[in-house]
């Protein structure tokens, strides 16, 4: 599978993800929303975005483990912060940093309301392009 980065000339420099990816010749994997949840559906560090957010991107390289994809086929990301802040962005992209090395996926940050449990502070969703199986 090939993935290109190609930066548009006339938008600036992004800090920690691509404004564009090209992917051809795989397999399209779409992952639905990763929230903080253990495997018994407990919710992880509540009041805690740091925490969540590790827990989040653990969860994410699970998801994507049981198409046969890895961290780097991502393409693109969503992330949705509850009560966005600047300062939370710093936060997320210190974790985010541990997971995702290289040129990072094209990636979409959204403030909103709530998320699906009142405890949850963030969530992710996923597309991946993989290898042919």
């Amino acid at each position: 599978m090939a993935k290109q980065f190609p930066q548009p000339e006339d938008l600036a420099p992004p800090k920690g993800y691509s404004h564009v990816v090209t992917a051809s010749g795989g397999t399209t994997v779409y992952v639905a929303g990763q929230v903080a949840l253990d495997a018994d559906g407990r919710v992880v560090g509540p009041g805690d975005l740091r925490i969540q957010t590790e827990h989040v991107f653990k969860n994410l390289v699970r998801a994507l483990a049981a198409a046969g994809a890895r961290i780097d086929d991502l393409v693109k990301i969503t992330t949705y912060v509850v009560d966005f802040k600047p300062a939370d962005r710093d936060v997320i992209r210190e974790v985010r940093s541990r997971f995702i090395e290289g040129t990072p996926p094209a990636s979409t940050l959204v403030g909103v309301q709530a998320l699906v449990m009142p405890e949850l502070m963030i969530e992710i969703e996923a597309v991946a392009v993989i290898d042919p199986m």
